[in-house]
């Protein structure tokens, strides 16, 4: 099972990995997540990448695709994997082709989370994170037990500066322009499938294990 899985932030991207996870034997790959192991395992990639993050700057699109390559040839990714905000554009959607292509691996599913802004605000504002742990939390359906100290670890339960409504709001527009000929591009290869982010944190899995059923 090879599949992408692309939303706005907010969506529940994480949360539909998690459970797809614990259902199927796949590699969960995360842009971010690959960034920070090769910035902390000191790789040439990671390096590079380094340099842009400590700027300020975006790591470039070839930083990007270089460490996915490597990714996607351990061997966790033998058994199928879920990539998890890449692409994010159409130029980076061209160069996973490529990829796959050298790699004879084709893909089974291009999943959208589909959500409307609104919602996303509403849950992106009200989400705290525990400093120490990372544990989530949201102040309307999943508090602290004590405001502001991590049920898990005691630590210090926060707002991100990228949880503020204009942060927010400014990170969808960037994601609406670059998404929308991302949708167009996977739509001409008949691979997406679009669900309703609002339909549980188990819809993606359902609809995988439908896929399945229809491919038996």
């Amino acid at each position: 099972m090879r599949i992408i899985l692309i939303g706005a932030p907010g969506s529940g991207k994480g949360t539909q990995a998690e459970n797809i996870k614990q259902k199927y034997p796949i590699a969960h790959i995360s842009t971010g997540d690959i960034l920070r192991a090769n910035v902390k395992a000191g790789t040439e990639l990671g390096k590079n990448a380094k340099e842009y993050m400590e700027s300020g700057k975006l790591v470039p699109d070839e930083v990007i695709i270089a460490m996915v390559k490597s990714r996607l040839q351990e061997p966790d990714c033998k058994d199928g994997f879920l990539l998890d905000g890449f692409p994010r554009t159409k130029t980076q959607a061209e160069a996973l082709d490529l990829i796959l292509k050298k790699l004879g691996i084709l893909l089974d599913a291009v999943v959208q989370l589909d959500v409307d802004d609104e919602t996303v605000i509403r849950r992106l504002t009200t989400r705290r994170v525990c400093k120490s742990c990372g544990e989530i939390y949201n102040v309307l359906f999943k508090p602290a037990r004590i405001e502001g100290i991590c049920d898990k670890c005691g630590g210090e339960v926060i707002q991100r500066n990228d949880d503020i409504e204009s942060v927010i709001r400014n990170r969808l527009t960037v994601f609406h322009e670059q998404t929308a000929p991302l949708i167009d591009y996977y739509q001409s290869k008949d691979l997406l499938i679009s669900v309703d982010a609002a339909g549980g944190k188990d819809v993606v899995l359902k609809l995988l294990e439908k896929m399945k059923d229809v491919g038996k």
